[in-house]
């Protein structure tokens, strides 16, 4: 992908190319390095939660491979920040060179299932990994935490946030990390005008959209359909696109959206930064495609954005809002 095609400046931050790993692939901060090699522009560890905890008995995963899709009820299975910091802290050095090189580190929080002050949970994260990130996610909307999508409730969500921009704003480091908060699809519209006003009244620095969905489509043809827990895949491609665009209507086009769900292809991932995503992320599209699949989705969005007369990545974001 042409540097100058591809190079997005977001957050503050550049990134070298749009494409970026979602979190929920590296929860415990362990392959980042050889994952930046796959040809990723961003990679999102995590979810991290402050103490270590197992997450959900296992079968937790199920792949539904007639629908290119996987069900997963992990339950933010983690190592707790302890770990993933002393993780973070060994390749430090390697990370800030990643990041000068249009790199960024995205560091996904999350609550502990047993914790009674979920803010604390995230105040805590901020503190502990907002130094060693270049951006943090306040994780709101996995389906597998009981009460866990409860936060993404106006009044909950401005408490919340509050607290954790504060905390933010109080860390130490020269850059201070980006703020951004991961939604669920599967929002009413109220609910997505709350989230919209409270992230643009406390200057959140970004949205992303969107987690998997407890929905399940009616074309979905795999046994593995009934599983509880998130599907993600194929068949959220465009609930989580159409999200996308409400959210982008809603904040004006103001506050910058990271993309995921169902990206398998340049097509998938162009259709969401003309919804209003800056960057896209992938996560299912890896099982099924493997590692080429990183190259593939580049190319195919390079070789669509010069047809379709862009002269870059940012020239694309929001372009079906102004149709």
């Amino acid at each position: 992908m042409a540097a100058a095609l591809r190079e997005v400046q977001v957050f503050g931050q550049r990134f070298r190319n749009p494409l970026g790993l979602a979190a929920g692939f590296d929860k415990q901060c362990e392959a980042v390095d050889g994952l930046y090699k796959m040809g990723f522009g961003f990679v999102e560890v995590g979810t991290v939660t402050p103490k270590p905890q197992e997450g959900n008995p296992k079968p937790r995963v199920f792949r539904l491979a007639e629908d290119e899709a996987v069900i997963n009820r992990y339950g933010f299975n983690s190592h707790g920040h302890i770990v993933v910091e002393n993780r973070l802290r060994a390749r430090q050095e390697t990370q800030i060179r990643l990041t000068a090189a249009g790199m960024p580190l995205g560091v996904n929080l999350g609550k502990n299932k047993s914790s009674a002050d979920a803010a604390a949970d995230y105040v805590a994260g901020v503190r502990t990994l907002g130094p060693l990130a270049d951006y943090l996610v306040v994780n709101v909307s996995s389906p597998n935490t009981p009460g866990l999508r409860d936060l993404q409730g106006k009044a909950e969500l401005r408490d919340l946030l509050s607290k954790v921009l504060v905390e933010r704003d109080l860390l130490p480091c020269k850059q201070k990390p980006a703020l951004l908060v991961k939604i669920a699809p599967d929002l009413t519209a109220q609910d997505k005008q709350d989230i919209a006003s409270v992230v643009c009244e406390l200057g959140v620095d970004g949205l992303i959209v969107s987690n998997t969905t407890v929905s399940r489509p009616s074309g979905l043809r795999s046994r593995q359909r009934t599983e509880p827990g998130g599907l993600s895949g194929k068949p959220l491609r465009e609930l989580s696109t159409q999200t996308i665009r409400d959210m982008y209507a809603l904040t004006q086009g103001q506050v910058p959206i990271i993309g995921v769900g169902g990206v398998s292809s340049g097509q998938d991932a162009l259709e969401k930064i003309r919804a209003g995503a800056s960057l896209v992320q992938l996560y299912t599209a890896l099982v099924f495609h493997g590692p080429p699949v990183v190259g593939t989705v580049k190319r195919e969005l390079e070789e669509l954005l010069r047809e379709q007369g862009f002269k870059n990545v940012m020239e694309a974001v929001g372009a079906d809002h102004r149709c």
